[in-house]
């Protein structure tokens, strides 16, 4: 019996198998608003199998977003957009997920495979905004440092992002707390340099992350999980590290947050990641160890045998898979197989399962 493609409950929702498609920014959107692109690509990885589908990083506001290409939840308009995307995912057995999102001080970027440079005001950008007045890189634009009413308007927008986001049909939504966008900003002592009661010590600086998450929680049925992603080291000497997530995930648990999606780096440009198969699990093994929460591992997982071995060992209860679903979005018909389990193979699909 494979423990990878055993199901996971979490609250109400019983989730098929532990392989779940990690969010990944497409930056193939308009005004914020999902596109056939979005269906398609969500869509298949549910038909290939996936236990859960998470739509990419979502914003909460127009200024939220890394790029103009990325998708966002401001409205109704956006929500009705996603439902029936999430509404497809779940008819193919899949849970439907999405991540809700502020690019701080890394929005009003361009795309990617445009050089993802900072896009000037009057140019098609805006004014980013930060914990502190530092830029991620020093020719980066300053972005301005947000007042108490700018934090309290925010915490409203993830409130209200969430609320459309189950409206939209989706059964999980995920904070973004990670990679350096403005959740992680606040918590890491790199980027947050506040003398007032969202700065200093660990305690000022994760009242901003857990005002959002308490909200959040709020805003989501009681039947439904929320997780949160976050990075759990900056790889920087003095910035945000293993053991001040492990005592932010407690206080994420008591917050009543489900699962912790443990991923890592993304606040400064000069940290020296390790990056390996196999290199952030530790981090998802010690966070579910010390604090008791389910915790997702991710990062370079990309063989079935791999991904087994993480569940079976206990260090974590999922894996999110990222680079290999892009290559293969059928990759857990494939592991099922090579791990001696039933796969999830749809009807229209039957006579290709031998």
């Amino acid at each position: 019996m494979s423990r990878l493609f055993s199901p996971l409950t979490l609250r109400g929702l019983e989730v098929r198998n532990r392989v779940f498609v990690s969010p990944m920014c497409q930056y193939s959107s308009t005004d914020g608003l999902p596109t056939d692109w979005h269906f398609v690509h969500l869509g298949s990885r549910a038909v290939g199998g996936a236990g859960l589908v998470m739509a990419e990083a979502t914003a909460v506001s127009p200024e939220g977003r890394i790029s103009p290409g990325d998708t966002g939840i401001w409205s109704d308009g956006h929500r009705d957009a996603f439902a029936p995307i999430a509404r497809f995912i779940k008819e193919q057995g899949s849970a439907a997920a999405i991540q809700i999102a502020h690019a701080g001080r890394k929005a009003s970027t361009d795309v990617p495979w445009r050089g993802g440079k900072p896009i000037a005001q009057g140019e098609g950008g805006w004014e980013t905004l930060a914990p502190s007045a530092i830029p991620f890189r020093e020719s980066d634009p300053v972005p301005q440092e947000m007042s108490r009413d700018e934090i309290a308007r925010t915490v409203e927008q993830f409130a209200e992002a969430a609320r459309r986001a189950v409206a939209a049909g989706f059964q999980v939504v995920e904070i973004h707390m990670a990679h350096g966008y403005l959740l992680h900003e606040f918590l890491s002592p790199l980027s947050n340099l506040r003398s007032d009661e969202y700065g200093g010590d660990l305690t000022g600086r994760v009242r901003f992350p857990l005002e959002v998450a308490r909200a959040v929680r709020g805003s989501v049925p009681a039947e439904l999980p929320v997780f949160a992603r976050i990075s759990a080291t900056d790889w920087v000497d003095g910035g945000w590290d293993l053991a001040q997530s492990i005592r932010f995930s407690a206080l994420l648990k008591e917050a009543d947050v489900d699962l912790v999606d443990c991923s890592s780096g993304g606040i400064v440009p000069r940290a020296k990641i390790p990056a390996g198969p196999g290199y952030q699990i530790p981090f998802a093994a010690a966070i579910r160890r010390e604090v008791g929460i389910a915790t997702g591992a991710v990062g370079f997982i990309a063989e079935p045998y791999q991904a087994e071995q993480i569940v079976v060992t206990g260090e974590a209860d999922a894996v999110f898979i990222a680079r290999a679903f892009l290559r293969d979005p059928y990759w857990p018909l494939r592991a099922a197989k090579s791990l001696g389990a039933e796969p999830a193979m749809p009807p229209q699909y039957a006579r290709a399962s031998d």
